[in-house]
C-alpha cells in the first residue's frame, strides 16, 4: 500500500474527537483526493506531515524540541519521505530522528489533527498535521539532533508558554492514551 493510500485509509476510519477536527479530517481527505503528491513536501498548497508527542515511560513528561524556525517548544515531527509506507511509520521515524531515543513505542492513533501555516513554499503553504504519541523506554536519554536548538523533558501539565495549544492538546491526549493502553494491557 502506498503512503497516499495509507493516509486515505487512516483518515477515512479515524473518529475525530471534536467538530473542528472533523472539519480538518474532511479537508485533509479532500486535499488527498485533489493532489497525488499531497504526502510530499513538493506539494505547494500544503502537504500532510506527522507529529509525535514523545512521552516518558510513565506518561508524566513530554519531550519537546525548541524548533529553530518557529522558535517554539514543539513535539517531534516533520515531512513524509518517498520511502515511507504509512503515517504511523513517519511519526515513529520523525520521533526517533529528532529525539535520538531507540525503542520508542507508538500508541494507537492518530490522536489529533492540526493545520498550520509554514514556510516551505513562500509566501504561504500549510502543514496538514496528523498527530501521534509514542512512549520512551524507562531511563531513556534524549540526544539533540541538528534540527533543534534545544531538547527537554517537561511535565505534561507544565508545557512552557513558548509553545502552542496544539502541543498541549497532543501531550494531554497522549498521556490519556497511555493511561488507557496501560489499563488495557493490565
Amino acid at each position: 500500500m502506498s503512503l497516499h493510500h495509507d493516509a486515505v485509509a487512516v483518515l477515512s476510519t479515524w473518529t475525530a474527537p471534536t467538530s473542528g477536527e472533523e472539519a480538518l479530517r474532511e479537508q485533509f481527505l479532500d486535499h488527498l483526493r485533489e493532489h497525488d503528491d499531497a504526502m510530499l513536501r513538493e506539494c505547494v498548497p500544503g502537504h500532510l506531515t506527522a507529529t509525535t508527542a514523545v512521552l516518558s515511560h510513565d506518561g508524566a513528561k513530554v519531550l519537546l524540541t525548541l524548533h529553530p524556525k518557529a522558535k517554539m517548544w514543539l513535539p517531534m515531527g516533520g515531512h513524509c519521505e518517498i520511502s515511507d509506507t504509512s503515517l504511523a511509520a513517519v511519526a515513529l521515524r520523525e520521533a526517533w530522528e529528532e529525539s535520538g531515543i531507540s525503542g520508542l513505542r507508538l500508541l494507537p492513533g492518530p490522536l489529533a489533527l492540526d493545520r498550520h501555516e509554514v514556510w516551505c513554499h513562500p509566501p504561504r503553504s500549510w502543514h496538514l498535521d496528523v498527530e501521534y504519541a509514542a512512549v520512551a523506554p524507562a531511563g531513556a536519554e534524549a540526544v539533540m539532533s541538528d534540527e533543534s536548538l534545544d531538547l527537554r523533558w517537561f511535565p505534561v501539565d507544565e508545557i512552557p508558554e513558548l509553545s502552542d495549544e496544539a502541543t498541549r492538546r497532543l501531550a494531554a491526549r497522549g498521556q490519556a492514551a497511555l493511561d488507557s493502553d496501560s489499563r488495557a494491557l493490565g
